[in-house]
């Protein structure tokens, strides 16, 4: 990615455009197992559940309009488990296949250490090969596999659990 951008944490005011960003992807039933769009108010309990400091959630920014994000979740509620953190990355249809995705991830990867995550998880559909590919180059493998758990306009699809050691 050549242009100039910014990456900073989310205000509410940007709830808006993440939501737009999400239900984007819907449509194409490859990357969400939502069938329908959700909504801002939907969303507002999911967005206070992130943190600058322990579960960021960022916004790219490109001459100052969101064009994609990526959150830190919490894998677990059990304590035991706060090392190891969910990641999410969703970018609009005009800036997928531009490299977003690889600068968002290894900026969030990098971030790791200082958030105190050890251990980054990936849940992404079997027949997601772009979101696949892209964790796989940052060296992500296959830590799980649950078969046709998801069912997508009546076709059964795998989920895969991609992980990353860190820090």
């Amino acid at each position: 990615m050549t242009q100039s951008f910014e990456i900073v944490h989310a205000l509410r005011s940007d709830l808006d455009r993440i939501v737009e960003i999400y239900n984007s992807t819907i449509e194409s039933r490859m990357v969400t197992a939502d069938l329908e769009p959700v909504t801002v108010e939907s969303r507002a309990l999911w967005f206070e559940e992130h943190s600058e400091n322990y579960r960021p959630l960022w916004v790219m920014k490109l001459d100052g309009r969101i064009i994609a994000w990526l959150s830190f979740s919490k894998f677990h509620q059990r304590a035991a488990y706060d090392a190891t953190a969910e990641i999410s990355i969703y970018i609009s249809p005009d800036n997928r296949a531009k490299g977003v995705g690889s600068t968002f991830l290894q900026m969030a990867l990098d971030a790791c250490p200082s958030l105190n995550i050890r251990n980054v998880i990936g849940l992404v559909f079997g027949h997601n090969a772009p979101s696949l590919g892209l964790l796989k180059k940052f060296g992500f493998e296959q830590w799980g596999f649950l078969p046709g758990v998801a069912i997508l306009d009546g076709v059964e699809r795998d989920l895969v659990m991609m992980g990353l050691k860190v820090g």
